[in-house]
């Protein structure tokens, strides 16, 4: 018998389109029947994504959106609204490189600044396009809003302390919203993975292991996965696929809470 698709007909906004996991959920959307909306800060990577949809026998649209721009999010969200006449998935995949918020150092010689970074970011991002989405998606009664974190959210290991105090807020602010919005018909929900092997973040994080470790990228990679209770790192493709699943009706009566696809890198 045919498989129906999760998310046919479902209209998706994906804020870091461009990114390595922005770029496989959208295109794991766009697989399940969606028609996706690219929003990045650089036209040729979300345009790259958005024609590799396309030519797959998707729908994608590429849009140039700064996510920690309050006043640009809300006109783009009011503007998929019209060209669509309406929203029913917003998912946030930006975030800074691991080099801009000094992942690494011990909360005791990381100075505020540099603490502040993924809040500035991260957590300001995941709000401005959350709370932008929510506007229009009230309005129709419907929608579904997926934050997105990584393990340091529980935190696991030293010298995480602002991203993981970053996400811990993204985890705390799905609860929120999701108490807000549930009676209208919305759902808020909250994917958490743990280091993606191929996206360009995690092989950055691998990198400044290896260097600080004297040992190979790849052996890094290896102790990551390691670290894990199923003994293997999830990658990008297995992000989008938990995030399809989030946003589709199977996922009905999940809100308010975090989906833990770590692997098992952490546990609640």
């Amino acid at each position: 018998m045919p498989t129906s698709l999760m998310l046919d007909g479902k209209h998706a906004v994906v804020f870091g389109g461009g990114g390595s996991i922005g770029a496989a959920v959208a295109k794991e959307f766009a697989t399940e029947g969606a028609e996706v909306f690219l929003a990045g800060r650089t036209s040729e990577a979300i345009e790259a994504v958005a024609k590799e949809i396309d030519a797959s026998g998707g729908v994608a649209h590429a849009d140039v959106v700064d996510a920690l721009d309050a006043a640009a999010v809300q006109a783009y969200v009011e503007s998929v609204v019209q060209r669509t006449g309406g929203l029913d998935i917003e998912f946030n995949a930006t975030g800074p490189r691991v080099s801009e918020y000094a992942n690494g150092k011990r909360a005791v010689d990381l100075p505020v600044d540099e603490f502040m970074v993924p809040v500035d970011t991260v957590l300001k991002a995941q709000f401005i396009t959350a709370s932008a989405a929510a506007r229009k998606m009230l309005e129709q009664g419907s929608g579904v809003i997926i934050f997105l974190t990584g393990s340091p959210a529980r935190p696991h290991t030293p010298a995480t302390s602002g991203i993981g105090a970053a996400f811990g807020a993204v985890e705390n602010l799905t609860r929120h919203m999701a108490i807000e919005l549930g009676p209208a018909g919305l759902r808020v929900v909250c994917l958490r993975t743990s280091a993606n092997p191929d996206s360009r973040t995690i092989q950055d994080v691998t990198d400044g292991i290896a260097t600080t470790m004297n040992i190979t990228s790849d052996q890094a990679a290896a102790s990551l996965a390691e670290s894990t209770m199923l003994r293997v790192s999830p990658r990008t493709s297995d992000t989008a696929k938990a995030a399809a699943f989030l946003a589709s009706d199977r996922a009905s009566m999940m809100t308010g809470t975090v989906l833990n696809s770590s692997a098992g890198a952490v546990w609640d």
